[in-house]
């Protein structure tokens, strides 16, 4: 290996930008916190544990809908690859991702990205109003999810049965890999300007969430080691 690809890699490792490194017990620790978009729906439940060795975050959903979300400042330019590990002990069995009625997930990471007005459409700023009215302001400009399916295959893009406003893509599907840990990365600069036309954002917030309350269900996962890196660094199992 010559000695500028190793100078790139020494310097790609330095870069790590960690938002999600778990350890310990009780309630995920601040900057995290819980998000309920409908207060009228249980939320998921969240603890800090350990899974296979794994120091974790835990989701437990009993027909209930809530993010773990926290605020994240990330320079793409820099490192615009996420990178996580997740554990389902099962997909959600009723869902169907092209329906509300199914809109339910074993698994989710979701990024929430911030776009200059002059991005956005009057349709779209208006639709958007509407939404935190509703919804409140946890709603952001556009956003992308990463989901463990129970059907469709890997690679699948999918608009959300709510909003065009949120892509989903789905990294993980089915039982295959169910209770074991899965390393996973993601090109957040590529992924956000093909889902929404190449137009500029900003990523604020990064969430993890377990969602059964459309198919009244139950599902549990766990994540770890949530960080961006540059493209040229590993993201290791």
């Amino acid at each position: 290996m010559n000695l500028s690809l190793l100078a790139m890699l020494a310097a790609a490792a330095g870069n790590i930008v960690w938002v999600g490194h778990f350890a310990g017990s009780g309630a995920p620790p601040a900057p995290w916190r819980v998000v309920q978009l409908k207060r009228t729906i249980p939320p998921t439940h969240y603890r800090l544990t350990s899974i296979d060795g794994v120091p974790a975050v835990e989701a437990v959903a009993h027909s209930s809908m809530a993010l773990l979300v926290r605020p994240v400042a990330v320079d793409l330019a820099r490192t615009p690859i996420l990178c996580w590990k997740w554990r389902i002990e099962a997909p959600v069995a009723a869902a169907d991702m092209t329906k509300r009625s199914g809109d339910d997930y074993a698994a989710r990471i979701y990024v929430a990205f911030d776009m200059p007005t002059s991005a956005l459409s009057l349709g779209t700023r208006l639709k958007l109003a509407l939404a935190r009215n509703i919804y409140g302001e946890a709603v952001p400009d556009a956003a992308i999810n990463y989901v463990w399916d129970n059907k469709h295959p890997i690679g699948t893009w999918q608009k959300s049965a709510y909003t065009d406003r949120a892509q989903l893509i789905v990294k993980e599907s089915g039982n295959g890999r169910e209770r074991q840990w899965v390393a996973e990365r993601a090109d957040i600069a590529a992924d956000f300007a093909r889902a929404f036309g190449g137009r500029p954002g900003v990523p604020v917030e990064v969430a993890v969430a377990t969602d059964t309350d459309n198919t009244k269900s139950q599902a549990q996962a766990a994540f770890a080691d949530l960080r961006f890196v540059p493209r040229l660094a590993d993201c290791p199992a």
